[in-house]
């Protein structure tokens, strides 16, 4: 189930036409591929990505974004 929810936030990173979203944009996103997807499990998947260094966390004090590493750097304005 991780691996598949990995799989799907990965498609959605890649697809999305910006390159930074808000975790309510990625688990709508994964929810529609997989229904019986919880928020928490999404996040944990999240989480795993990012210390596996595929995705990155951008916070600005107000708000968190996630992004594909690839396609954003880190000090690139919004």
């Amino acid at each position: 189930m991780m691996d598949e929810i990995k799989k799907a936030i990965l498609e959605f990173a890649g697809a999305s036409k910006k390159t930074r979203f808000y975790f309510k944009d990625m688990e709508k996103a994964v929810q529609e591929k997989i229904p019986t997807a919880k928020a928490r499990e999404i996040k944990k998947a999240a989480s795993e990505l990012i210390n596996e260094g595929t995705l990155i966390y951008f916070s600005t004090g107000s708000t968190t974004m996630y992004g594909l590493k690839d396609r954003c750097a880190s000090d690139e304005p919004q």
